[in-house]
């Protein structure tokens, strides 16, 4: 039988991907923020390129 002190997970740790999480609903990882916000600045690149050709 083994004693309490000898389990190898303790209450109080933390889960191993903790520091990934962003606690957002539809982003959950820092990984599909970053993905989130580069997607944006191509789109806004693109518009901007629309955008002038069609305009000049």
């Amino acid at each position: 039988m083994r004693s309490p002190e000898a389990s190898p997970v303790s209450v109080n740790t933390p889960p191993e991907n903790r520091d990934e999480l962003t606690s957002l609903p539809w982003l959950r990882t820092w990984r599909g923020v970053y993905l989130f916000v580069f997607g944006c600045f191509v789109l806004w690149v693109l518009l901007l390129l629309a955008l002038t050709m069609s305009y000049s």
